[in-house]
């Protein structure tokens, strides 16, 4: 387990510093003088003098190559540079809004999940019949409705009409525990709605296949209760493309709930990248994208990991 818990960490390392160069070149090779773009007002070229002097002060008039190192000892220390609009560090900003971020992709991850395997379960072991078809289209229909649209509809119904939550915003935890919760139920379950149906659909064609197998009809042939070839046979088998789609789909999230960070005024990380990338600000799109490729990095990483434990065959690959 240790010999392949190492080559999966070597593996992510390699990926991190893939990552990091692709970032650099991809942002530096973007046409245009980010100085010049800087300081452009109303479509009016900048006076010269001021645009040379701002590329020194940012060191864009440095070769490529001591950029690049200066970038990745800047990483080393945890430094993604300051931002060219305040001059406030990149990273304390991606500190404050991360998280917020990550606890709206982890609530909506969680109800997906809660709504999404019992119900995939439950249109598997009943299939053809009818309540397999409501599930099925229910999930269909939920899959088929922007997020945005479903944001809109759950603040009309939700705050307009019945006035039960708020319409948006954002307060801290440990400031109001249960406004915090409050305000986050609505945006991770906008979130939810999509996620459950994937992985309402990956679970019930998961179960369905497990259930087709030799060893589970034997066990049904023998008389063996549902129950319990359902917790013996179909649960850990049916776990490792549903671990993939989670996996993949919570990495999507980190950097794709900027709708709904809008719609409901939650002040994360994508609403933040949004910004930067109005402004032309290159370190703190640069920064931003980086993080958020690191922790898609990373979760690939723990999803490898979940492999090993949910199947030992993995391990020896």
């Amino acid at each position: 387990m240790l010999s392949f818990v190492l080559r999966r960490l070597a593996v992510a390392a390699g990926l991190v510093l893939v990552v990091a160069t692709l970032v650099f070149l991809i942002i530096h090779l973007i046409p245009g003088d980010p100085a010049e773009l800087l300081l452009a007002q109303g479509g009016i070229a900048p006076d010269p003098g001021s645009v040379a002097e701002l590329r020194e002060r940012l060191g864009l008039d440095r070769p490529i190559l001591d950029q690049y190192l200066d970038y990745l000892r800047g990483l080393a220390r945890l430094d993604l540079g300051l931002s060219m609009q305040d001059q406030h560090p990149i990273i304390d900003e991606i500190a404050l809004r991360l998280p917020r971020t990550l606890e709206l992709v982890g609530a909506a991850g969680l109800l997906a999940v809660l709504i999404g395997v019992p119900f995939g379960m439950l249109a598997a072991l009943r299939a053809g019949t009818l309540t397999d078809r409501i599930i099925s289209s229910i999930s269909g229909l939920a899959l088929s409705v922007p997020v945005f649209v479903i944001g809109t509809l759950v603040i009309l119904v939700f705050a307009q009409g019945l006035r039960w939550v708020p319409a948006g915003g954002y307060v801290p935890f440990f400031e109001n525990p249960g406004r915090h919760l409050v305000l986050l139920l609505m945006p991770a379950g906008t979130i939810a709605v999509g996620f459950a149906a994937v992985v309402l659909r990956v679970t019930r064609s998961a179960v369905l296949e497990v259930l087709s197998r030799d060893h589970v009809r034997a066990a049904q042939a023998r008389g063996v209760a549902p129950a319990v070839i359902v917790r013996r046979h179909v649960l850990r088998n049916a776990l490792t493309p549903l671990v993939t789609v989670i996996g993949l789909h919570l990495g999507s999230l980190l950097g794709g709930t900027v709708l709904v960070e809008f719609v409901f005024n939650w002040p994360g990380l994508s609403g933040y990248l949004v910004r930067s990338v109005e402004a032309r600000d290159y370190p703190e799109v640069m920064g931003i994208v980086l993080v958020l490729s690191i922790l898609y990095v990373l979760l690939n990483l723990i999803v490898d990991l979940l492999y090993g434990v949910i199947d030992p065959r993995v391990r020896q690959g």
